[in-house]
């Protein structure tokens, strides 16, 4: 299937080392133990950003689900996690992390830059009555479907699209 390059046991033995080390509900032991972000964990594994998302935070992270990646083009999962990829993997991945504990309700008001780990680049984040909605450097918007999964060290913001760097998106 998406995880041409890396199997299920090794993935779920790394999860289990970080888990065990790390505090009992980080990002990264709720991603695990959730089928619906099985690409995702993939993702941060070949990443190698397992023991970054278990540190101590604070982080927020808008996590896609396994339908968001693929939606993706035929192929762009396989490429992103390929090993000569890790540096376009992570740059992917860092775009999706804020370096600090957003919940939904503390998004200001209207459309606003939010600056991800990717430092290079920006987010356009819409909080309105009818939620929350994630511009991307492609002029896409992901919607949050789940907002406020609180961990130990941040928070989850479920979201239904892969956030892809690109130009600055249109925010205001």
């Amino acid at each position: 299937m998406m995880m041409t390059y890396i199997k299920k046991a090794t993935l779920a033995a790394t999860f289990a080392v970080a888990a065990s080390a790390a505090t009992a509900n980080t990002i990264v032991d709720i991603a695990a133990s959730d089928e619906r972000f099985s690409t995702l964990v993939a993702a941060v594994s070949a990443a190698g950003l397992v023991d970054a998302l278990s540190g101590p935070g604070p982080f927020t992270v808008y996590a896609p689900v396994n339908d968001a990646f693929a939606a993706l083009p035929e192929g762009t999962v396989e490429t992103l996690l390929a090993p000569a990829n890790i540096d376009q993997l992570q740059a992917v991945l860092t775009y999706h992390v804020d370096d600090r504990k957003l919940l939904a309700d503390e998004f200001a008001p209207g459309a606003n830059y939010y600056k991800p780990l990717n430092t290079g680049e920006r987010l356009c984040i819409d909080a309105s009555a009818s939620g929350v909605s994630i511009a991307d450097g492609t002029g896409q918007s992901a919607n949050v479907i789940i907002a406020n999964i609180e961990a130990d060290n941040g928070v989850i913001h479920v979201i239904d699209k892969v956030l892809l760097p690109g130009t600055r998106p249109a925010c205001h």
